[in-house]
């Protein structure tokens, strides 16, 4: 398996800076979010091209790492049509350029899944469905023309809130560039905590297929809800999680979160030790 981070796990920072700061960690790739790790460039809508992306992934690549995945966090689902249309145009464009980076995927989580409750207490879910399929049967098409992949990420509190929603989307929007971020600890409902290993099995049969890319962390118990914290700090079977993700995908890149600069080294380590 190939174990990394967040690149803005170290801060928010000029390139040459930020990829001096990653070199020699022991991560395999990072996973790019640009606004978010790269201080010094604008990378806004209508900015990107293949120069720009090349000369990015080039510093990355000089400092031993690789561009594993471009974070690209927009809301499919987000009511205002304007700013959607923006956010999904910016995706877009993630998508065209991804390869220039050095990957082949560009990941996004699925909005919140109460956005229409508001308006229709009743139909909310089926109303934030039908835009979040929308948005993504558009971006599909996108990727198609760029031979580039969507990864998804279904969360316990956003539109793909279950295993059930990330199948039933791969099931309605037949294309192939869509994938599946698999972050367990997003997806565990509250009620599974003493289920963990039924809860894998069921996943990893149900879309393990699919799966583009892993994330990596713990969890607390606070009240109903589950707190996440960084590995080997919290209740998750990370060992049983590895074991059965890599019986199911060998070699996935499973990109490690709730790290911090101090605690970045320390956690991999801990984690490459359980493999």
């Amino acid at each position: 398996m190939g174990f990394g981070t967040l690149a803005h796990t170290v801060g928010c920072l000029p390139l040459a800076a930020l990829t001096d700061k990653l070199r020699n960690r022991p991560i395999d790739f990072v996973q790019l979010a640009l606004s978010k790790a790269i201080a010094d460039i604008d990378t806004s809508l209508g900015r990107l091209s293949p120069g720009l992306a090349s000369h990015i992934g080039e510093q990355f690549d000089r400092a031993g790492l690789r561009i594993g995945v471009l974070g690209c966090y927009i809301n499919p689902v987000n009511p205002d049509a304007q700013q959607r249309r923006y956010e999904i145009d910016r995706f877009k464009e993630h998508l065209r350029y991804a390869r220039d980076f050095g990957t082949s995927i560009v990941a996004t989580e699925t909005g919140d899944l109460t956005t229409y409750r508001g308006q229709d207490p009743e139909r909310f879910e089926e109303i934030g469905w039908n835009i979040c399929r929308q948005t993504f049967e558009e971006l599909a098409e996108e990727a198609e023309r760029w031979g580039v992949t969507i990864g998804l990420e279904p969360v316990f509190t956003h539109t793909l809130s279950s295993t059930e929603k990330m199948t039933r989307i791969l099931n309605e929007i037949p294309s192939s560039t869509l994938g599946v971020v698999f972050d367990p600890v997003n997806l565990l409902p509250p009620t599974e905590v003493d289920r963990q290993e039924a809860f894998l099995d069921h996943a990893l049969a149900t879309f393990g297929s699919r799966i583009v890319l892993a994330h990596l962390k713990d969890f607390v118990v606070e009240g109903d809800k589950l707190t996440a914290v960084r590995s080997g700090t919290g209740r998750f079977v990370t060992k049983t999680f590895l074991e059965k993700l890599h019986a199911v995908k060998p070699w996935v890149d499973v990109s490690l979160e709730q790290l911090d600069d101090t605690t970045l080294d320390s956690t991999v380590q801990y984690v490459r030790a359980l493999r």
